[in-house]
């Protein structure tokens, strides 16, 4: 990785470089300023299409707009975060600010100012680099270094929202008048700005509004989700093709392989890879993906394409390694399947939300009942929660741009609410014995096991976005079969 120029080092200095005339960038000859400045193309692209979901984000303002009248709501995409000296983390834009731009620019921020019918729509950003004064060259966030932006012409026709200048907006922000809404945590800079004209309060009502906004999906969100289940399916596919490569290694040859489909079909993965083999199966969230894979154990891969638009699928299977499950295995797998099944059933519109999550305990709790582990009856498990210290979490969550979705909305529009067509929500219901559990038979102990699905809430019911990838035992050892032979 090169380093950046800094035209004021002491090597310059010692090298009596003349400065530049206007004192912009000292070190720098005014003769090798004045040859980057000219001899470059014109390459303002012209005649470009509005992007595929313009419309949708257009619909989208619309609706913030009626819900806070004559209030003027800044949104920020974020900035830039050091991982280390001066490197930066790859950036990924605020939910918020792309749920309602479509654009993923770092440092952008969308104003919607209050006007006699409405609101006027403004996205702010970063122009092209300016060639004159050598910022495009000299600045470490210049386009020769990072790479070209759009100009503002350019993200006006791509948006369709009319674009200016971010460096501008903090005198704006500064002389604006008026209530005066921010979401909050993603520009320090934005928020000192408005630090006397924002509340706390105010500003939580806009994201639990611009959360709960996300619930039900439309069209194009629908087609990037399953756009997303897609691109996983193929990542699994992937995956099981390698087994062997992994068992030589270790679960981060799986957590590679995966990432290699997210990174060629989508942005990124949604979230940090769970490649969870043998015992590790067992923790919720293991992300360390440094362990051995083993012939015989259970591999637990949790993991989401996040596509380039950044919308992710969220999908565990629970696969044997060498193949095939053990009967032991099977009969833990069969119940979790069994309790899945169930959960799904429930998901329809008009159901409550918590539905599907007491279908699959009720499965799951009987399950602990029939094997000796609890002691029945299953209404009494269920009344004081005794199944929940083998399957720890809640049976699924809300899904679109983030992994978690719509986590800011209230508990009555969300864990206490309704299914409507649109919404997307997991079904994953899972058992984990710990490896030193010493309430369960010691053969139990280290395997953890959960399957887990996309569902769309449809007008008659649900469809299962993440069909493709087989469920049942049986079919997910003839398919591992099919990609091994």
């Amino acid at each position: 990785m090169t380093e950046e120029l800094n035209p004021s080092t002491p090597e310059e200095e010692e090298q009596q470089i003349k400065p530049r005339k206007n004192g912009l960038y000292p070190g720098v000859s005014d003769e090798l300023a004045d040859n980057m400045a000219s001899g470059w193309a014109d390459t303002e692209l012209r005649d470009l299409e509005p992007i595929g979901q313009a419309a949708h984000t257009a619909d989208r303002r619309a609706a913030l707009s009626a819900r806070f009248p004559g209030e003027r709501l800044v949104i920020p995409s974020g900035n830039l975060k050091t991982r280390s000296n001066d490197t930066e983390y790859s950036f990924r834009a605020s939910t918020e600010y792309a749920y309602l731009t479509g654009d993923q620019s770092e440092d952008g921020v969308l104003v919607l100012e209050p006007t006699a019918d409405g609101h006027r729509a403004t996205i702010y950003l970063l122009p092209r680099s300016n060639r004159e004064n050598g910022e495009f060259w000299l600045s470490g966030q210049g386009e020769l270094w990072v790479g070209r932006r759009h100009s503002l012409t350019e993200a006006e026709s791509l948006l369709g929202i009319p674009a200016k200048d971010v460096r501008e907006l903090a005198a704006a922000l500064g002389e604006a008048t008026g209530p005066v809404r921010a979401v909050r945590g993603h520009d320090a800079g934005i928020e000192a700005t408005l630090t006397d004209k924002v509340t706390a309060e105010r500003d939580e009502e806009l994201r639990v509004y611009l959360s709960e906004a996300r619930a039900v999906k439309d069209a194009f969100e629908i087609a990037e989700l399953q756009k997303a289940c897609d691109s996983t399916a193929r990542g699994f596919e992937d995956v099981v093709k390698v087994l062997d490569k992994a068992e030589a290694t270790s679960e981060r040859y799986i957590e590679g392989t995966f990432f290699l489909r997210a990174r060629v079909e989508g942005n990124d993965v949604g979230y940090g890879s769970i490649c969870a083999a043998g015992p590790h199966a067992t923790t919720l969230h293991w992300v360390r993906n440094d362990g051995q894979v083993r012939s015989g154990d259970l591999l637990l891969l949790d993991a989401g394409v996040e596509t380039n638009e950044l919308y992710t699928a969220d999908i565990t299977r629970t696969l044997p390694i060498n193949g095939r499950y053990s009967e032991l295995q099977r009969k833990i797998y069969d119940a979790v399947y069994d309790a899945q099944e169930a959960g799904i059933a429930a998901v329809r519109p008009g159901a409550k939300f918590r539905d599907f999550h007491d279908a699959s305990q009720h499965v799951l709790a009987e399950r602990l009942v029939e094997w000796g582990l609890l002691e029945g009856p299953v209404e009494r498990v269920l009344e004081l929660g005794l199944q929940r210290r083998w399957t720890l979490h809640g049976t699924g969550h809300m899904l679109g741009m983030d992994v978690h979705d719509c986590a800011a909305a209230r508990t009555e529009a969300y864990v206490d609410g309704t299914l409507e067509p649109g919404m997307c929500l997991t079904v994953e219901p899972g058992l984990y014995f710990q490896a030193d559990d010493l309430t369960v038979p010691e053969e139990y102990r280290g395997i953890g096991v959960r399957i887990e699905d996309d569902i769309l809430v449809t007008e008659d019911g649900n469809r299962n976005l993440s069909e493709s990838l087989p469920r049942q035992a049986d079919e997910v050892e003839a398919w591992m079969a099919s990609l091994k032979s």
